[in-house]
């Protein structure tokens, strides 16, 4: 399984909200901040996005954008009007269909939502704005995927697997806009682990770790495998990833570790062994150094408590209710 798939398998990211926002005239509405990850596509006309300590960006038709733990921020016809609190103003007929003034101006976007309420990993690997232009080569393969989507929500209420067909749509779309902005960033001076996995040298090493995790890996294998000196790949590891090989590893271990503590059935010391751990006592050491507690009260808390999400499926709304 390729890392992408591995993490948003891990985490149980999930589709929980989609909709279409239609705008007109001069208009400016202000979004709350929301702990998920959000896409949104202008399928007709422009507009224009505004997020804390950033200028203005110019949004076309066909072009996308995602966040990461989504901040507070304005969409608006012209980035010097004042905005107006989104929720009170969106009208909402038929379901999943948001309306403010006209329709000179659509977009059409998605939350999703992810297990546990540590979702610290998740946004360290993703950037917090991703911008892909209409003309960036792979957005024009999300415009199908976009066209069935819209197609989707204009459904009258109750056809026959609609909100499985959005979700799906949704997750794909999420998917492509993830691989828009990784092609768009390869070669970048720093382009994020999400580019990093598009990088010829530092991708094929991400795949390896991903997929061989108990190895007990040295700078010289990772080396050997992207093909560079190990002063030369260490380096470009941690200007792409943000954080040294070896760190990396064990911050992908203590994830892992973490989702396999949920199955009261697996022994402690068999996670150790799978993650690559020499010992019960030198996975629990790690694994307290990471989340501050033991695996096993962390497993006695999960079965007393059961899974949590970073957020309630209320007020999930795209873009941004």
């Amino acid at each position: 399984m390729d890392p992408l798939s591995q993490i948003f398998a891990l985490f149980e990211v999930r589709s929980v909200a989609t909709a279409r926002f239609e705008a007109g005239g001069d208009w400016a509405l202000q979004f709350p901040a929301k702990p998920y990850l959000k896409f949104n596509a202008v399928l007709r006309g422009s507009c224009w996005i505004t997020i804390p300590d950033a200028p203005p960006i110019k949004l076309r038709c066909g072009d996308t954008f995602l966040m990461t733990d989504a901040p507070q921020f304005v969409l608006s016809s012209a980035p010097d009007l004042t905005a107006q609190e989104a929720a009170p103003v969106l009208l909402q007929e038929p379901p999943n269909i948001l309306r403010f003034g006209g329709d000179e101006t659509v977009l059409i976007g998605g939350g999703f939502i992810f297990a546990d309420s540590d979702t610290q990993f998740l946004r360290h690997i993703l950037p917090a704005f991703m911008h892909i232009p209409a003309q960036q080569e792979m957005a024009e393969i999300s415009r199908t995927t976009l066209g069935m989507l819209d197609q989707e929500l204009s459904l009258q209420p109750g056809q026959m697997g609609a909100s499985v067909m959005t979700r799906r749509l949704a997750d794909i779309l999420l998917v492509q806009g993830l691989r828009a902005y990784s092609k768009q960033q390869a070669g970048a001076k720093i382009a994020g682990w999400i580019g990093a996995l598009a990088d010829r040298h530092i991708g094929k090493v991400l795949f390896q770790i991903h997929n061989d995790i108990a190895r007990q890996w040295t700078l010289g294998d990772m080396a050997n495998i992207a093909g560079m000196s190990r002063s030369g790949f260490a380096l470009r590891f941690k200007t792409l990833v943000g954080e040294a090989p070896l760190a990396y590893i064990g911050m992908w271990r203590m994830q892992v570790a973490r989702t396999e503590l949920r199955n009261p059935q697996t022994p402690v010391i068999d996670i150790a062994t799978r993650l690559g751990y020499g010992s019960e006592s030198a996975f629990g050491n790690a694994f307290k150094r990471a989340f501050g507690t033991s695996p096993r009260r962390y497993w006695q808390e999960y079965r007393q408590n059961g899974p949590t999400f970073s957020t309630s499926n209320a007020n999930l709304l795209s873009p941004g209710r």
